[in-house]
């Protein structure tokens, strides 16, 4: 059996999948962490990364164990992905500099405006180099010794390969990117220009020396090492030489595992943050700062919008409501709390009635809010019940997503055929695929492996990369991964989107409440 090993590194839990040759799951496992503000910095440690490392992939390992009665010694492929973005900067030692900063903070805001200026090109506040140009504003006293610019994708494969690459995807979210050809590469204009603007501070590396290579998806060379294996599966079971693909960012194993690579597709990818992509048939005329300009994994330009807040919120009311039900004498499952309350807010008012929520838990950049607060409000005269409640809370979680979008539909005139829903907000069958339908006035596909995940997708990489032959991306995943593939899906009706229009007018309304805070 051929099995190749994805591994993604999530906001809140880290998930190994292998797969076998026809793309089946062979065995899983995760590890639960949370990220820390620590002095103001979302971050999780290096201990916790390498502690995530292991768990997740020991737990895959008894998984595999249990089921073929043999321990796990050797894969045909893998490789590693990790939420997009953020800052890990290295001296020539490999000592880390200064705490990972994660795409969770909002602190950038003067770098990526600057850079958005100077460019012509939206540089959000998440991209490592708005992170690198905070620093050298701040003068903080690292950035001299800087010698490694990565994300915590390209870190990983760095531990485990000892290459310091990224793949397509991942590195246009470090910095802007070119396709010519199928060679991806950063776009030598804005090297220059970020040259001419850092050259006043004396430093003694160059920016295109410190940022990872860019390697599109099928491109090969990187194993893992001696060092890597033990690392990763301190055991000894696991044997080195296991091919690495390159590393990409949860963006980009969303488009793979919802076959969302091919120009003119799109996905909705739903999970502590949520964030639509769309693979662009022709460049948008203008630049905006609620769309970021990415790239699939094999370097198709793509219209990103990123919002920082999406189920993290949900989820503590719904955790909120277990806990009622546990005092009055009743435990539910945690599923069956999800099913209950999400269909319960199917029966709310089109436009909640009156309820507006905000799920913020940090910056929400689109909405312009610089802090997070959840809060909700409700007019007076509204109807507050549990559904209506639940509605807003649900409704929130697309706000800002649905206003980035009117951009794109509006503005630029992007068709948006069908979007494919993925992340474990759409578990729950007829609830947030119908609302994000109504939400984005789109079809909204989810696929039966919506509840993959991204470390799936991360395995479709690492296969493509040894079974490509002649084919494409897009053209694999149509014709070796997702033909026949079972999909349900949602369209907008006309009660349920213009509720969540007057849902959006009031939501809008109070956003001034949200800005207030610092």
């Amino acid at each position: 059996m051929k099995k190749y090993l994805g591994i993604e590194f999530g906001s809140t839990r880290i998930k190994a999948v292998l797969i076998d040759e026809n793309f089946a799951v062979a065995a899983s496992g995760a590890y639960d962490w949370q990220n820390s503000l620590v002095d103001g910095c979302w971050t999780y440690s290096q201990e916790e990364i390498i502690a995530g490392l292991q768990g997740s992939y020991a737990a895959m390992a008894e998984d595999y164990a249990r089921r073929y009665g043999e321990p796990l010694t050797q894969l045909s492929a893998m490789g590693v992905s990790a939420m997009m973005h953020g800052y890990l900067a290295f001296d020539k030692e490999g000592t880390l500099l200064t705490p990972f900063r994660t795409w969770r903070n909002t602190f950038t805001g003067k770098a990526a405006e600057e850079l958005s200026e100077l460019f012509g090109f939206n540089i959000p506040q998440r991209w490592s180099i708005s992170h690198l140009y905070h620093a050298i504003l701040g003068k903080e006293p690292h950035v001299p010794r800087i010698a490694r610019l990565d994300t915590l994708a390209v870190y990983i494969h760095y531990l485990l390969s000892g290459r310091h690459e990224a793949g397509s995807g991942e590195a246009a979210g470090m910095f802007p990117i070119n396709s010519v050809n199928g060679a991806d590469s950063y776009d030598g204009v804005m090297l220059d220009k970020f040259r001419q603007l850092v050259e006043p501070y004396g430093f003694g590396w160059d920016i295109a020396e410190i940022l990872p290579e860019v390697r599109p998806a099928g491109s090969s060379g990187a194993y893992l090492t001696e060092a890597g294996a033990k690392l990763l599966d301190p055991t000894g079971n696991l044997k080195p030489g296991v091919p690495l693909c390159p590393p990409e960012g949860d963006a980009g194993t969303g488009m793979v595992a919802t076959n969302s690579v091919k120009r003119g597709t799109g996905n909705v990818s739903a999970g502590t943050s949520i964030f639509s992509m769309v693979v662009l048939d022709k460049p948008l005329r203008g630049m905006y700062r609620d769309i970021d300009i990415v790239a699939t994994p094999d370097g198709s330009a793509v219209a990103m919008v990123h919002c920082n807040n999406c189920c993290s919120e949900l989820d503590a009311w719904v955790k909120v409501f277990g806990e009622f039900a546990e005092l009055s004498g009743v435990k539910l499952s945690k599923s069956e709390l999800y099913e209950k309350l999400y269909h319960h807010a199917m029966t709310g008012a089109a436009d909640c009635g009156g309820v507006v929520a905000y799920n913020f838990l940090s910056g929400e950049p689109v909405a312009g809010a610089e802090s997070g607060r959840p809060m909700y409000f409700r007019s007076p005269d509204g109807e507050w019940n549990l559904a209506n409640f639940m509605r807003a809370e649900l409704n929130s979680a697309f706000a800002a997503l649905a206003q980035g979008m009117d951009i794109l539909t509006e503005k630029e005139q992007v068709k948006v055929g069908r979007l494919i829903g993925h992340g474990g907000l759409f578990k729950v069958p007829g609830a947030a695929q119908k609302l994000l339908a109504n939400a984005l006035n789109a079809e909204v596909a989810v696929m039966a492996t919506a509840g993959e995940g991204g470390a799936w997708g991360m395995a479709l990489l690492a296969a493509f990369m040894e079974q490509r032959g002649g084919l494409t991306l897009p053209e694999f995943l149509e014709e070796r991964v997702f033909s026949g593939m079972e999909v349900t899906t949602e369209l907008p009706d006309e009660q349920g989107a213009a509720g969540f229009k007057r849902f959006m007018e009031n939501w809008r309304s109070g956003l001034p409440a949200q800005k207030i805070f610092k």
